[in-house]
């Protein structure tokens, strides 16, 4: 089997990891998507070996290495690229077994204001008016603008449990394997925030269309019950727009944006400059094009 090189793309939901992996897959050396199952079966085969299990001591710690390392071989098994992104919002919550599998793996890490990710979710909900979409348990949780955002919020929801691993991937013995990229700036300044991931990466540049992406998940978006969350404009640009959440509800989530400032953390950051704080030197101009934070 060819060697491959794995990395991951994790972060917050609706803060573009699916654009991100639209065009890092241009390059014919990669392969990248949207959510994929690998997480979930990683999550669920360490559950079947662990303590309490009646597998758990016929199985030893270098064979559940080697099986959880065969689920990467074997789902990527007919995919030719090498270097294989998988994405999913899981993955830095669990770095210590993943960084035992791929040590010289990289996280990017994609961020944005948590209130404009609740706007999003919100404006996604209500184009979908005769739906009942999967996100929410029970009719309690659909009834309003609330109690929609805080069931998102909620620490093992949506966007509460992304907001949780990506603070621990932050503030891990790993954090210098993650860069954290800014929506904003992603949308506003995409071939620069592209060259610096390249160099994040170690990865020779390719050059990128940034007015052709294509990437659409009908099937999926469908059995959620919201239409074209996956789907990406062909142009990468900033679309700038008015709040739909009340004043009060967007003032609560945009004190939310920890990766702000992040003393004490060894992340990387591609940010705007108002963003950098500290020791924290992102997207500069100068000779070191990716900063720690």
């Amino acid at each position: 089997m060819t060697a491959r090189t794995f990395h991951f793309i994790s972060g917050l939901p609706r803060s573009g990891s699916t654009l991100t992996a639209a065009l890092l897959r241009q390059n014919p050396r990669f392969h990248a998507g949207m959510s994929s199952p690998v997480a979930s079966l990683f999550e669920a085969l360490i559950a079947q070996v662990s303590a309490g299990t009646e597998l758990s001591t016929m199985v030893d710690q270098e064979q559940r290495a080697r099986l959880l390392k065969g689920l990467f071989d074997s789902y990527y098994a007919d995919r030719p690229e090498p270097v294989i992104f998988d994405t999913n919002r899981a993955w830095t919550a669990q770095l210590p077994a993943l960084m035992r599998l791929f040590p010289e793996a990289k996280l990017i890490c994609l961020v944005r204001d948590v209130a404009w990710i609740m706007d999003s979710m919100e404006r996604q909900y209500r184009q979908n008016a005769f739906e009942h979409t999967r996100l929410f348990n029970n009719p309690g949780e659909r009834a309003t603008v609330y109690t929609r955002t805080e069931a998102l919020a909620g620490a093992n929801r949506l966007v509460g449990f992304a907001w949780h691993a990506l603070k621990e991937g932050c503030y891990s013995e790993f954090a210098e394997r993650l860069v954290i990229v800014d929506y904003d700036l992603l949308t506003q300044r995409a071939p620069e925030v592209v060259r610096l991931l390249y160099e994040f990466l170690g990865e020779e540049p390719y050059d990128h269309e940034f007015e052709g992406v294509t990437y659409d998940a009908p099937e999926f978006d469908a059995q959620l019950g919201l239409d074209g969350l996956h789907r990406v404009h062909p142009k990468v640009q900033a679309r700038p727009r008015e709040t739909i959440l009340p004043p009060d509800l967007f003032q609560r989530y945009s004190q939310l944006a920890f990766w702000r400032d992040l003393p004490n953390s060894r992340a990387f950051r591609i940010v705007p400059h108002d963003q950098t704080q500290g020791q924290a030197a992102s997207m500069p101009t100068g000779e070191q094009p990716i900063g720690k934070a």
